[in-house]
């Protein structure tokens, strides 16, 4: 059984339901949406203090302290905030949720919708979205990594002597974090907003007390000195921009976790609390480096006072680990949607809230991320080590959802082509300008996410060529449904007790199991259901609109069950709206479920190159059971191989 690409999918035949409205689904209350979405959305771009005006001006890879320096990177700073994130991603990218829901494969979903899926503008649009997911799943290696080494490398400055603690220290807290996933993260999560706001008081504060010793540095708040920077260092303003960049690191999560909270309160917890805290904390370090330019070694925590470090060194602990978690949460959504939108072969994913549908661990993710966490850990060693790598894989985002957002805006929302241009122009611009500052970085670190997202391309783009080769190779052969049925009814075989539920990829054909069970049993069972689960590109579909059934007659049934790509398909939820719309009872004893578990052989036929197939075969053969993706009861399960030779 396969699930559905996008390309197979015809959204405007249903009627997808939003879950997340703003105005009919979030009854909690504002407040406490805000405070929930501080806890979980901003924990990564929240720690970006830590380490961002440091790596601007680390001898490694940043330039030379100067008051003047100073106020060009502060103002750079401040403007990438409010136009990169506030202009461009409050302002725009997050109006362009599907159904509600946020992320780049949302947004490519949404901008596929209005393309031939045999056009190349279709497949160019697909392989940005592929692309923009695997960077974000590179981000997900890099970003505990440095959040919480950045973190910890704050007893250094407490105790110098335990700097060779620095790292076993790093890899016992990633470690812990990550064989406590698969309990959830329900409890702990109730601490994520009011631990994540006590973090962004705090840096509002210390930006306070270090902005009173040197005021003069609140006028760097006027964009023209980044302006003047820039124009009278052009080498060196291009050079901190692969620095800078690291203040909207994170920016992709109030996109990508805006359907758990709406996109209200997301804009409103932004704009209220965590753009001013960043912006008097930046204000507030440039302020220390005024007066103190040794501090540029380590700005955040040298501005703390010393009565103040051990704690503020514990806060950052606990909001670095408060940030990996989201980022950790948002690889096992994203590699969910891309399982179902058929990017990625299946995995055992499990629930870990009964009332919380997005709460879930995928333990293949889990552990993987643990394994590279840890090799970046101690390849990289230092979080300005890290920095390097990081600026590219976050830039590279922002530029494929810039591009993806002038598709939306002008095919779905009709905007004027003029206006579409210049903003997508602006936008594009700016992501571009830092994407190739860091691209002076590759040798530094910047190969490393570039590296990870060709890994997982190179994956992700075998699997989706690899199952269109596999469903061409079937559709060479196979029966039509609807005359295979009439001719089964005209001469039928013998007829047993029973249930027989045989699992489709195709609508239109007969599935292999069945014609082996044909073949071998040379019975069939009293009623037969052909059960096709689809995927279409909308993030949820409402339960009356789930199911659609034909009946041949005779007992013969063919019935569609179509899913969104957040939701995990079970066939026994399935089962269940059978029975309670279409009046037609189960007695799971007496079902059997057949599914057919085809065996890739690789060969010189043309399709994919040779070692492309035998990783595509694989990757099949490593795929998740039938039994356990679709929920189906393995005591009634019935696998039927078939070798396919593509």
């Amino acid at each position: 059984m396969s699930i559905s690409n996008p390309e197979f999918s015809n959204s405007t035949l249903l009627k997808p339901v939003d879950l997340h409205d703003d105005q009919n689904s979030h009854k909690k209350g504002l407040a406490t949406m805000m405070l929930a979405a501080i806890g979980v959305v901003f924990g990564d771009i929240g720690t970006s203090p830590l380490y961002a005006l440091k790596e601007c001006f680390d001898p490694k890879h940043g330039i030379p302290f100067s008051p003047e320096a100073l106020f060009g990177v502060i103002a750079m700073m401040i403007w990438s905030l409010i136009l990169v994130v506030t202009f461009k991603y409050v302002l725009f990218v997050m109006r362009a949720d599907n159904k509600g829901e946020g992320g780049v494969l949302s947004l490519m979903a949404l901008a596929l919708r209005t393309f031939d899926s045999k056009s190349k503008s279709y497949f160019f649009l697909m392989i940005l979205g592929m692309l923009g997911a695997c960077m974000l799943l590179g981000e997900s290696v890099i970003t505990p990594a440095i959040s919480v080494l950045s973190a910890v490398e704050g007893i250094e400055i407490a105790a110098p002597g335990l700097h060779k603690f620095i790292i076993p220290i790093s890899l016992t807290i990633l470690v812990a974090l990550f064989l406590i996933q698969k309990y959830g993260t329900a409890a702990v999560g109730n601490l994520f907003g009011p631990v994540t706001l006590t973090w962004f008081i705090t840096l509002a504060a210390l930006g306070l007390i270090n902005i009173g010793a040197a005021p003069q540095i609140i006028g760097a708040i006027n964009p023209m000195y980044a302006v003047q920077f820039v124009l009278d260092h052009p080498t060196t303003a291009y050079i901190v921009m692969g620095a800078v960049v690291l203040v909207v690191t994170g920016v992709e999560a109030l996109y990508l976790d805006m359907g758990h909270f709406g996109r209200n309160p997301v804009r409103y917890a932004w704009l209220i609390v965590v753009l001013p805290s960043l912006l008097i904390n930046y204000l507030g370090q440039g302020a220390l480096l005024l007066s103190n330019p040794e501090a540029a070694s380590n700005p955040f925590y040298l501005m703390v006072p010393d009565w103040a470090l051990w704690p503020v060194v514990g806060l950052a602990t606990a909001a670095t680990v408060i940030a990996s978690q989201a980022v950790i949460s948002g690889a096992y959504s994203l590699v969910s949607q891309a399982i179902l939108l058929g990017f990625m072969p299946r995995m055992t994913i499990m629930h870990t809230s009964d009332s919380e549908q997005g709460q879930i661990y995928i333990p293949v993710v889990n552990w993987a991320l643990l394994f590279m966490v840890v090799v970046t850990i101690i390849e990289f060693r230092e979080s300005v080590n890290l920095a390097a790598a990081y600026g590219i894989s976050v830039t590279s985002t922002m530029m494929i959802t810039a591009i993806l957002l002038g598709v939306v805006m002008y095919r779905e929302w009709k905007m004027n082509i003029f206006l579409v241009l210049c903003l997508t122009a602006i936008f594009f611009a700016l992501d571009f300008a830092f994407w190739s500052a860091n691209l002076i970085k590759i040798k530094d670190g910047g190969w490393y996410p570039l590296f990870l997202g060709l890994i997982i391309f190179t994956c992700l783009i075998t699997w989706y060529r690899g199952r269109k080769l596999l469903r061409a190779k079937v559709e060479e052969g196979a029966i039509p449904l609807q005359a295979f049925v009439s001719s089964l009814l005209a001469h039928p075989p013998h007829r047993v007790e029973g249930t027989a539920i045989f699992l489709t990829a195709h609508v239109d054909f007969v599935p292999i199991a069945m014609l082996h069970n044909l073949k071998h049993n040379r019975v069939m069972h009293e009623r037969i259901f052909f059960v096709k689960l689809s995927t279409w590109d909308v993030p949820y579909v409402s339960d009356s609109e789930r199911i659609t059934m034909k009946d041949f007659g005779g007992g013969i049934y063919l019935v569609r069950a179509v899913h969104g790509f957040k939701e995990s398909p079970d066939i026994n939820k399935v089962l269940d709206l059978l029975q309670k719309q279409e009046n037609i009872q189960f007695n799971v004893m007496d079902t059997s479920f057949f599914v057919s578990r085809d065996t890739i052989v690789p060969s010189a036929n043309p399709g994919m190159a040779l070692w492309r197939e035998k990783l595509f075969g694989w990757m099949m053969q490593n795929a998740a059971k039938p039994s356990d993706f679709f929920k189906i009861p393995t005591n009634r399960l019935v696998e039927l191989g078939a070798k396919v030779e593509i």
